[in-house]
């Protein structure tokens, strides 16, 4: 991602069901990651990092709309 600015601008495009997608294609990815890592070391283990906080701001925004309904 290029910033958190960015990022959480390009979310107020998205639509409902295009975020619950993305959620859960990132998800996979986090989880595939992990498994990686404990495998054998990554070489940029703070994409692990970056790729939670992602997923978190997805969550957030999610919440958001869900409040203002």
């Amino acid at each position: 991602m290029a910033t958190k600015f960015d990022f959480n601008k390009s979310l107020k495009d998205l639509s409902d069901t295009d975020l619950s997608a993305r959620i859960s294609e990132d998800q996979q990815r986090l989880k595939k990651l992990e498994f990686a890592h404990a495998i054998s070391p990554l070489e940029n283990p703070i994409s692990i990092r970056n790729l939670r906080k992602d997923i978190a701001r997805l969550k957030t925004e999610v919440k958001k709309r869900e409040l203002a309904k």
